[in-house]
């Protein structure tokens, strides 16, 4: 590689990893405080805590490198122009075609850091995640069996504990259930034991009583149980799921895109959906050497300026922002029909077509103004 594209490349790879470093920091540490007040609320460590916000770094960072390379391209050619170092190329004879060589590598650089993480770490951090909430959800001891608390573990369920034994027996059991207004339900019994099934966590009421106040026919009517045995599943109540997926972003491309029925029966997906975030995945990381290309070929349209090139930093942005419509615009009406599939792959070649007009444009040559003749002038 000529020692201009090195020095270009390093310029944009040191910007890249500034804004990167930035980007993810702040995008992460958001994410990891929703996460802190979630899973310290439900009893966990903060070892759970640092775990799962690792594991959401792999999804942080494959959203945030394309814009951090188009941060870093923009911001190093604005830097290079302002220092007269792009003058100085392009009077050199390099023209902008030539020097946008550099760039398109660092683009192409960012785009298989991008494929490797949404091919590869994204899905497996995602299944990891799905693993532990599954493994967290079903530990109700730690999540919401806590004694001497009034807790309400979804919309419309009150539970409370007097007590929990050293054995595991719960003491003092209430639970009211009015998830249905029309059909509330109060639990009570003098102790509980929690039963692992297969579904999930069961709740075996002992020595107790039902309270249910149910509307028909324009009355309220109470009917009141006593029971010995009353086994109550609070395993929908808490979501607890099965390991299996249900969801197709924790599979790999390969079988997103051959979709087996095992697949499909756990995610409750069709063939289409699954391959279409198969293509989704394969799309993305056109996107890098695209952001990377409309942030350097926008500022050189305008050439030098003293007042430097804060106007085409503006339309770059709007240039990007307008990409990412047209992506998002594609995705929803491949959601709508999966045999618009190519429609995926549309914002990647609208965004190579800018980047090619905008190098177009910066290499034609520009008029220069008319000079009055000096016969003119004298006149």
């Amino acid at each position: 590689m000529p020692r201009i594209d090195r020095y270009i490349l390093s310029q944009l790879l040191t910007l890249f990893g500034f804004f990167a470093l930035v980007l993810v920091s702040v995008y992460w540490i958001n994410r990891a405080v929703s996460l802190f007040d979630d899973l310290l609320s439900d009893g966990q460590t903060a070892l759970v805590v640092l775990e799962f916000t690792a594991l959401t770094l792999p999804i942080v960072i494959s959203v945030v490198l394309p814009v951090a390379a188009f941060a870093a391209s923009a911001y190093g050619t604005n830097r290079l122009t302002g220092e007269s170092e792009m003058v100085a190329m392009q009077a050199a004879g390099l023209s902008p075609w030539r020097l946008a060589r550099p760039v398109l590598v660092f683009g192409i650089f960012v785009g298989l850091l991008v494929a490797i993480l949404v091919h590869g770490l994204v899905p497996m951090a995602r299944a990891r995640l799905a693993e532990r909430e599954t493994a967290i959800a079903e530990n109700v001891t730690a999540q919401f069996l806590r004694p001497g608390e009034f807790q309400y573990p979804t919309e419309g369920v009150t539970l409370f504990i007097r007590e929990v034994a050293k054995d595991g027996r719960l003491l003092d059991l209430f639970i009211e259930d009015a998830r249905n207004p029309d059909n509330q339900t109060i639990y009570s019994s003098e102790e509980a034991l929690v039963v692992r099934k297969d579904t999930g966590p069961v709740l075996v009421l002992l020595q107790g009583m039902s309270q249910n106040m149910r509307k028909q026919d324009g009355n309220r009517r109470l009917s009141v149980v006593r029971f010995s045995e009353f086994s109550y599943d609070i395993g929908a109540m808490f979501h607890a799921r099965d390991r299996r997926g249900q969801d197709l972003r924790e599979y790999t491309t390969w079988r997103l895109l051959n979709p087996d029925q095992d697949l499909l029966n756990a995610t409750g997906a069709s063939a289409g959906q699954a391959k279409r975030e198969a293509h989704e995945r394969i799309a993305q990381p056109f996107l890098s050497p695209v952001s990377a290309m409309i942030g350097f070929a926008a500022l050189l349209v305008g050439g030098f300026s003293r007042f430097g090139v804060w106007r085409q930093v503006f339309w770059a942005i709007l240039l990007l922002i307008f990409v990412q419509f047209v992506s998002n615009a594609a995705a929803d009406q491949v959601g709508k029909n999966f045999n618009l599939w190519p429609l995926l792959y549309m914002p990647a070649l609208i965004g190579t077509a800018i980047s090619l007009m905008l190098l177009w444009l910066a290499a034609k040559p520009r008029p220069r103004p008319r000079l009055k003749s000096r016969k003119e002038g004298t006149a």
